[in-house]
């Protein structure tokens, strides 16, 4: 831990389904002084992403689902494209058992191997959040269910088969604007996985 930081005091704002925190501290400055800061940190918890391609038919599975804060800062319907992600839960062991969940009730694949390719902040600014991120293969032999989420928690996702090239194509044009999404596409590209 960092000799830069001292006197934290944390004060919950709100505890519902993620706790916002406001965060008072002194921080140590470069020059060797000392100033008291104040942040807003919105605890949300880990979480896993999952490109899923198909060497053979040169395609990746996205999702399409309805996202509230993206509707309210712009995008005309709410709806983006998407790899499947979620939130680590208690019980998970790890990040590859919750992604492999998260894939089954999403798509309906189940696949036997992810490939953990990083980890990485979605909004460090703001937020504890962390992505694990991850490729597999798919085949449509793993399609097991319809997939679409879980009645439960009011998900209603539509699963997409695309051409990876058609992808990288709504990537660059803005079709696709979900920062993971990009993220995992642009390293398939790198690393020519398709």
């Amino acid at each position: 831990m960092t000799k830069r930081i001292k006197n934290i005091n944390r004060t919950i704002l709100s505890d519902k389904y993620f706790t916002l925190s406001q965060v008072k501290f002194n921080y140590q400055l470069k020059d060797g002084n000392w100033v008291e800061n104040k942040w807003e940190v919105l605890e949300r918890g880990n979480a896993a992403a999952a490109l899923l391609y198909n060497t053979e038919k040169q395609t990746v599975i996205l999702v399409k689902q309805f996202r509230l804060p993206a509707y309210m800062n712009g995008v005309e319907d709410g709806f983006l494209l998407e790899l499947p992600a979620g939130m680590l839960e208690d019980g998970d062991t790890c990040a590859e058992e919750a992604m492999k969940r998260e894939l089954l009730e999403e798509t309906g694949y189940n696949i036997p191997k992810l490939t953990k390719v990083f980890s990485a902040f979605a909004t460090p600014g703001g937020s504890t959040e962390r992505f694990s991120c991850f490729v597999g293969e798919y085949s449509d032999e793993m399609k097991v269910h319809r997939g679409g989420g879980l009645d439960a928690e009011n998900e209603d996702i539509e699963i997409l088969e695309i051409p990876f090239t058609e992808a990288i194509e709504m990537m660059a044009n803005g079709g696709i604007i979900d920062a993971k999404t990009i993220m995992l596409l642009q390293h398939a590209q790198l690393n020519k996985l398709l």
